[in-house]
């Protein structure tokens, strides 16, 4: 391809997920003509965003704000199903709770309070949204569904439905992307104003100009030495969720321009994930590996002992550093059990054919199908547990309904059901990795600041390659939601900075 071919963008924005196109649409809407350079292939285009299932945490103040996002609510819905709210203040109070109050207070309240303006922006740009029945409701009564954990809306067609939306907007904009481009570096003048980006295209070496980039490429997820080094011994041999692009290169190229690091470099979003998914993320799969019905059963480890509090919160607020507790089990596994009351409660993903699983009719038989546990051991801890559940206290998965296990070594906090009524199943699972909290330091204004706080002319950053808004933990379906804020944000910022040129 020649040079030539790429234009003269004023804009390039680096990524072609959700933070990305986010970015790329807003700079095209504060007029300056953009070009998104992407490193995958078209067929595995779209970073992490595409392998989500679209959840999106969300300031809403009742039904009527819902319908802003999904006008397809009928008025029957909007009176038989109880969305609740989720106020700022809900939000600022579970980002702290989540984050050990580390989350960085201008970051988070840009986070919080652009949060619904930004989700209305993007359905104005032709992202569909819809109500997250499937995931994030129960059945309360009759027909009646109640949504719980601050979160109601969900992208039509997850993350997949979500690209091909945002992809479809740059198109309808002239915003063109380039698949199979890899950035590999920031061409900067001897002041250290950022000129444009070095990239492959297809294998060729290209310098592209430009006035303006945006870094929105994702953390270091997918490389296995990054993970080691800065996340800790073991986590080279973890899974990864979603893209094998998202290699810190982004992060990377800041950092030589200047950039500070910021934020939890040691920590990450990781869950619990099939033991026998592929190292990368499968499209065909999705987001189905993931095994987050947990709250309602027991986990047990190599030992064939529980490790953790399971019911210690909703899954959405938990779920994102188990995978790292998992990780830390002897041999990276773990077990999840059920028996036949919760069964046929378990989320969609455990009835994919993709799943390793065992199922018997006694825990005597059952315990021994368990690969690589102490059968005896795990026997005992069973028995132990179901003598400890405090069966007197009704249980509800809508709430935290109390029903606990008392005089454990771990106790149970909510959602305790005795393991005694056959048949029983396990999953097995291991550590997936979704993205890293460690990146670059930005400002209000979405501009990469360096290590004097200061920021360098002509770069910005969106998406998970920002650090200091999640520390050690992560409220569900907060990542898309500050790729599309911190993405409008950068592409406003650049497209201002080009004007002022």
């Amino acid at each position: 391809m020649s040079i030539n071919e790429f234009g003269n963008p004023d804009v390039i924005v680096v990524g072609a997920g959700n933070a990305a196109c986010s970015a790329a649409l807003a700079a095209r809407e504060g007029g300056a003509s953009v070009i998104i350079l992407e490193a995958a292939p078209i067929e595995d285009c779209g970073g992490n965003s595409r392998y989500t299932a679209g959840l999106m945490r969300v300031v809403y103040n009742g039904v009527e704000d819902l319908a802003q996002l999904i006008p397809d609510l009928t008025e029957a819905e909007k009176k038989t199903h109880d969305f609740g709210s989720y106020t700022a203040e809900h939000y600022y109070d579970d980002m702290g709770r989540i984050t050990q109050y580390r989350t960085d207070p201008d970051l988070c309240e840009i986070l919080i309070s652009r949060s619904f303006e930004t989700l209305v922006w993007l359905r104005k740009k032709g992202v569909r949204f819809q109500a997250s029945y499937g995931r994030q409701s129960y059945k309360v009564d009759g027909n009646r569904y109640k949504f719980w954990g601050g979160l109601a809306a969900e992208t039509w067609g997850g993350g997949p439905g979500l690209i091909e939306n945002e992809h479809k907007a740059c198109e309808r904009e002239g915003i063109r992307i380039f698949y199979e481009t890899p950035a590999t570096g920031l061409i900067t003048d001897d002041g250290g104003v950022v000129l444009g980006v070095r990239a492959k295209h297809k294998g060729r070496k290209v310098e592209i100009r430009s006035q303006a980039v945006v870094l929105a490429c994702g953390g270091f997820e997918s490389n296995s030495e990054m993970r080691a080094r800065y996340l800790g011994p073991g986590w080279d041999l973890a899974k990864v969720r979603g893209t094998r692009y998202n290699t810190g290169r982004g992060i990377q190229m800041a950092i030589e321009a200047g950039a500070m690091p910021y934020g939890h470099w040691s920590g990450c979003h990781a869950v619990g994930w099939d033991m026998n998914a592929p190292p990368f993320g499968d499209l065909a799969v999705g987001d189905q590996f993931q095994k987050h019905s947990y709250p309602w059963g027991i986990m047990v480890n190599a030992r064939g002992e529980r490790f953790v509090d399971e019911g210690a919160d909703f899954r959405n607020y938990t779920y994102a550093k188990y995978g790292r507790v998992v990780l830390e089990q002897p041999g990276m596994f773990a077990w999840q059990i059920f028996d036949a009351k919760i069964i046929p409660m378990l989320r969609d993903e455990y009835r994919i054919k993709q799943v390793t699983k065992v199922r018997a009719d006694t825990l005597e038989e059952f315990v021994k199908k368990l690969e690589g546990v102490d059968a005896a051991n795990c026997l005992r801890e069973i028995r132990e547990y179901n003598k400890a559940v405090r069966t007197d206290v009704p249980f509800n998965m809508a709430v935290k309904d109390g029903r606990c296990t008392t005089g454990l070594r771990i106790n149970k906090s909510n959602w305790a059901n005795t393991i005694d009524a056959p048949p029983f199943e396990a999953y097995g699972v291991t550590c997936g990795v979704t993205f890293s909290f460690g990146g670059v330091k930005i400002g209000k204004q979405g501009e990469v600041e360096d290590t004097a706080g200061k920021p360098i002319p002509g770069l910005y950053a969106a998406g998970e390659l920002v650090g200091g808004i999640f520390y050690h933990n992560y409220p569900g379906g907060t990542g898309l939601t500050s790729g599309a804020v911190f993405g409008r944000l950068s592409g406003t910022g650049a497209a201002a900075y080009v004007r002022k040129k």
